[in-house]
């Protein structure tokens, strides 16, 4: 009788939830009395997940068409073997892709591109506005930067506005970055031998022979060097 006892007692026991098991359940129950709440929650997240995916296919799918758009673009310039008639030829595809695809990679660097194109083929006002606009893009990357900078100041010898070039050449002369810092050096010293500061321009050149070993202007600046000595 004594083991019954003490076996009915265990069995009652056993029957009792602990209190780790009852806050195991309570989130299950109130899931359960909450049913329709977290079926519009879990409808509404399944919904975010959808639209999400979809953008990220839209924007890959435009990626993929503007890179098309840009690379054929390009062959159609290439083969008209001419800056004016590869111009004409490619303006309303450019113009396009800037209008439909301004938010993707390659609709960005076509900008650049397109720029290119139209300083070659002596639209150096839109040419100034593409590189404008590319500089404002690509202001972080340092190589870009300096490649944006030196563009528009060459446009902007093309313009003749002298001052607004040596501004853009003097940013990539005193940069971080020693791409392109050549070039902008060699054209600051025509600028400043120009307005007949001879001293600043033999700067620039000492610098080139110095600083930048390896540059193509190495030999000019050298003589220029050794005529003032």
């Amino acid at each position: 009788m004594a083991e019954q006892s003490v076996s009915n007692e265990r069995k009652k026991e056993l029957e009792q939830i602990d209190p780790f098991q009852a806050n195991l359940l309570k989130p299950l129950a109130y899931v359960k009395g909450n049913k329709k709440q977290f079926s519009l929650i879990l409808g509404t997240i399944i919904v975010v997940v959808i639209i999400f995916s979809g953008i990220m296919f839209g924007f890959k799918k435009s990626e993929n068409v503007a890179s098309d758009l840009v690379a054929k673009a390009v062959i159609t310039y290439t083969n008209a073997n001419d800056p004016i008639k590869g111009y004409q030829a490619t303006k309303d595809d450019f113009e396009h892709i800037f209008v439909d695809y301004s938010n993707t990679s390659a609709g960005k660097m076509a900008k650049v591109e397109f720029a290119k194109i139209c300083f070659d083929a002596g639209k150096y006002d839109r040419a100034f506005e593409l590189y404008k606009d590319g500089l404002e893009i690509f202001k972080n990357e340092a190589g870009m930067k300096n490649f944006l900078l030196v563009s528009l100041g060459n446009v902007c010898l093309a313009r003749n506005d002298f001052d607004l070039a040596k501004s853009y050449f003097l940013q990539v002369e005193t940069g971080s970055s020693s791409l392109l810092k050549d070039e902008a050096r060699f054209a600051l010293a025509d600028l400043y031998e120009t307005s007949n500061d001879m001293k600043s321009g033999l700067k620039m050149y000492e610098k080139i022979v110095k600083d930048n070993g390896n540059s193509i202007y190495k030999s000019i600046a050298e003589s220029k060097v050794k005529d003032v000595q």
